[in-house]
């Protein structure tokens, strides 16, 4: 019965072709598992990063470190939104762009999403309003608002984490330690329970 499991992903031909635009964004975790060990950034480019926030998303070891630093804190759904909304924006067939921001809606936005970001009433309500015909400028205001939250509460426990000074120190990474998030869990109270959702990936 165990393989069953294992080839049924690949039999499934109704998956919807949103979950393969975020596999292309995002990947699989033994991939980003490698990518992490192979990242090499110099002490001199990480202290760059603590110049300004946009320094550090516009560099391409910055945003996987400050990925992986979220990831510690159970709140990489900001990122991963913000570089959603990124690739989105650049969309320029009529149907991508269709397809692309229903993908996000329902990912990040829409009540109860599986990776659902921080945003007010408002903003949430003029994105539903306006999902069915969506427009390059559609998640704008909610990008925006993730960004600044982001910038005044991630950004600023980044520059004091121990992976960030490791980098500019020189020194070799530690193996990631997962933080308590308020009302939420860490890996360790979990990592022996067995989820149902991997029947489905």
């Amino acid at each position: 019965m165990e393989p069953s499991l294992v080839f049924f992903s690949q039999l499934n031909m109704c998956e919807p072709k949103e979950k393969t635009f975020f596999k292309l964004i995002h990947g699989s975790g033994k991939e980003e598992t490698s990518k992490e060990a192979k990242i090499r950034i110099s002490p001199e480019e990480a202290a760059i990063w603590g110049e300004s926030f946009d320094k550090l998303l516009s560099h391409k070891g910055g945003l996987e470190t400050f990925t992986r630093f979220l990831k510690t804190e159970f709140s990489e759904e900001n990122i991963e939104f913000w570089i959603a909304c990124e690739d989105f924006k650049k969309s320029k067939d009529p149907q991508q762009i269709i397809r692309k921001a229903k993908a996000i809606y329902e990912k990040f936005i829409q009540n109860d999403a599986p990776q659902e970001v921080n945003l007010d009433f408002h903003t949430k309500e003029i994105i539903t309003k306006s999902i069915t015909q969506p427009t390059l400028h559609s998640f704008d205001a909610a990008q925006s608002r993730v960004y600044q939250l982001m910038e005044q509460d991630s950004y600023t426990r980044f520059l004091k984490s121990d992976i960030y000074l490791d980098l500019i120190e020189g020194r070799p990474q530690r193996p990631t330690n997962l933080r308590r998030r308020s009302r939420s869990f860490t890996y360790n109270e979990f990592q022996d329970v067995k989820s149902d959702v991997a029947i489905w990936l």
